[in-house]
């Protein structure tokens, strides 16, 4: 009697692991490539001049590199890396001077779009300002196209973009 109950159990601990062991996550959409603002169809609302004019992205199996180039507050080009984990840790990125960026990176289940959270600490000066938000990434166009949805809340308010690069 013994051999029979140990025999189920040994059945009910293997079944699991052998269905478990064929299943897969969706595969996800490769974000790489280097990507141009189109100006003309996003929305960037009041800080306009200060948005982001391209990306490029890097993505392997576990993270995605990121460097973006923007206008600075005196005009010159400005370019920020930062690489981001597929595990959901948060990522610490050193901006200029003492200002930082957290984030953090979570696929949706599908794996077509992910979602960033962030924290932005900027010192301008002395003067500390901290911006919570979230950044929506999806590919449109049979990948041809890269829309951006930000959302950030700060003390001076709240603000959401909607910016679309193409591949270049």
């Amino acid at each position: 009697m013994n051999k029979i109950i140990l025999k189920q159990l040994l059945i009910l601990l293997i079944a699991p692991v052998c269905l478990f062991s064929f299943t897969s996550k969706p595969d996800r959409l490769n974000f790489s490539g280097d990507w141009k603002l189109n100006e003309s169809k996003s929305d960037l609302g009041q800080y306009a001049n200060f948005a982001t004019r391209s990306i490029t992205t890097l993505q392997s199996n576990d993270s995605i590199a990121i460097s973006r180039t923007s206008p600075s507050m005196d005009g010159e080009d400005i370019t920020t890396h930062e690489t981001l984990t597929f595990d959901g840790k948060e990522c610490q990125t050193n901006l200029m001077g003492d200002s930082k960026k957290i984030a953090s990176l979570k696929w949706a289940d599908d794996g077509k779009t992910f979602t960033v959270t962030f924290k932005l600490h900027l010192d301008f000066n002395g003067q500390q300002i901290e911006i919570d938000g979230t950044e929506k990434w999806d590919m449109t166009d049979d990948g041809k196209t890269l829309v951006l949805e930000t959302n950030s809340s700060s003390s001076f308010g709240d603000i959401s973009t909607k910016s679309v690069f193409d591949k270049q």
